[in-house]
């Protein structure tokens, strides 16, 4: 297997594909515990749903940082340190992986450790830096040799050639010289930090747990361990944990955001607070606005388990359509029966989720998603509901049509893969076979958003981008497959 990569671990990974979109890394951080290690990995655990190609956490004693990592799910990580007495600590980060740059492998999986003149130094990044590409090939120009192919790396390298005397100050030099999405925890012997890019693009959160302190990419990390939610990290704001305290720099304040409004269509689970938001209430506000104005009277609600329950119940709510189950998601399936040369989707997708035939049978039936990607998947899932009885399909969408790339830390397909980059809507419609089609418009997703709506980046519904984009990175996205 290349790269150290396990049979489960391409399982999980080729699993991945039914979806045509891909849930992004998470970082996780405790200071200040006797038990970092236990308590990081169950903060991983909970944000399982945003990275499942590989784990790993590393644990600081003060005097050393010492690294475990392993590809697939945070239990194999666990499992790993069963017999290890040598992991603990009193600080550590960690890291879930899904690659939206490099390769998968072990080599790339994070938290990434090096040695160098100040000590040992340790990071874990969610997020894609747009000018990666440009400081890397200079680096390595000047004699730099790096570990993996990840943008996180660079990161490191930045903070390694710093000639600042504090720790902090060399990660202030690094992250002044980045450009793009970046959510950080950074560590060495006996210092912790954590930084949000100037724009906030990916969400940081901020908690307390007894005498220490928690970072995590989603507030939900904090309720398994009993920590308390403080506030999410500012964009532009690194905090510094040492001798037992913390304190705030704020490095950048532009006074503008550009926060990924998918967190809130998608890929947050709906009981974290992120963006100083509860994830819950924005999902069900999409799919009541969805419901507005919509003539069409169906019988039933149902979601596509389970990422658009939130916004189903929303729908069926402002709608006075009744909200049933209608599929059973199977959360097994890639660890079990797909073996790595099986490419059948159809059979993926009936093994991923079944209907009930009861419930769809001869009723008119709103199916209510999040969004369509490449459309393929939720074609399978239409035949599969007709097949079940079902009388009438009408397809509900709660956010817009995606017509761009990603290029700040969402793996989207690219540019020619997406089905609404190619098709109209009733193009799209016809595609999937179902009676009428509805997309929640911009203006409507607008209207849902937290605060102030210009705090959100929609450059996937529009193909306007925050930032300008170095040509080879934007050429790597769109190009991957």
């Amino acid at each position: 297997m290349p790269n150290g990569e396990t049979v489960e671990a391409q399982i999980e990974n080729q699993d991945a594909l039914l979806d045509g979109m891909h849930e992004e890394c998470a970082i996780a951080g405790i200071y200040n515990h006797p038990h970092p290690f236990r308590l990081t990995a169950m903060m991983l655990h909970s944000l399982q749903h945003r990275g499942q190609e590989s784990s790993g956490v590393a644990v600081s004693n003060e005097r050393v940082v010492k690294l475990l990592k392993t590809m697939g799910l945070v239990e194999r990580l666990m499992e790993k340190s069963k017999n290890d007495r040598t992991i603990d600590g009193m600080m550590a980060i960690g890291h879930n992986r899904y690659s939206t740059t490099g390769h998968s492998g072990i080599t790339n999986a994070q938290p990434i450790l090096i040695n160098y003149k100040q000590g040992q130094l340790a990071l874990a990044h969610n997020g894609n830096l747009v000018n990666a590409k440009s400081l890397r090939s200079k680096m390595e120009r000047d004699g730099s040799i790096f570990q993996t192919t990840t943008d996180s790396e660079v990161i490191l390298h930045l903070i390694a050639e710093s000639d600042r005397p504090k720790f902090e100050e060399t990660i202030l030099a690094a992250l002044r010289r980045v450009k793009g999405a970046y959510s950080l925890v950074i560590m060495n012997e006996n210092t912790l930090v954590a930084a949000r890019d100037p724009l906030g693009f990916r969400p940081l959160c901020f908690g307390k747990l007894n005498g220490g302190y928690v970072v995590a990419s989603e507030s939900c990390a904090f309720d398994l361990i009993g920590a308390t939610y403080i506030r999410d990290v500012a964009p532009g704001e690194m905090l510094i944990f040492q001798k037992g305290k913390y304190r705030s720099i704020r490095f950048a304040n532009n006074g503008r955001k550009c926060q990924c409004i998918f967190e809130l269509i998608y890929f947050s689970r709906p009981d974290s607070i992120i963006f100083n938001e509860k994830v819950d209430k924005i999902r069900r506000a999409m799919g009541r606005k969805l419901a507005e104005n919509d003539k069409i009277k169906g019988d039933i609600v149902i979601s596509i388990p389970d990422s658009s329950n939130t916004a189903a119940l929303g729908y069926s709510h402002a709608s006075g359509i009744p909200f049933e189950i209608g599929l059973i998601r199977n959360h097994y399936v890639g660890r079990t029966f797909i073996t790595p040369d099986q490419q059948d989707r159809d059979l993926k997708v009936r093994l991923k989720f079944s209907p009930i035939r009861g419930v769809l049978r001869n009723k008119s039936v709103v199916v209510v998603d999040d969004s369509i990607v490449r459309g393929t998947t939720l074609k399978k899932i239409t035949i599969l509901l007709r097949d079940a009885g079902a009388r009438e399909i009408h397809i509900r969408v709660s956010s817009p049509p995606i017509v761009s790339p990603c290029f700040f830390g969402m793996d989207f397909p690219n540019r020619k893969e997406l089905v609404a980059n190619e098709k109209s809507v009733e193009e799209i419609r016809r595609y999937l076979m179902v009676d009428t089609l509805k997309y929640l418009t911009l203006e409507e997703l607008r209207a849902c958003a937290p605060g102030n709506d210009r705090d959100f980046c929609y450059a996937c519904f529009t193909g306007q981008y925050p930032m300008k984009v170095e040509d080879n990175f934007h050429k790597m996205v769109l190009e991957r497959v």
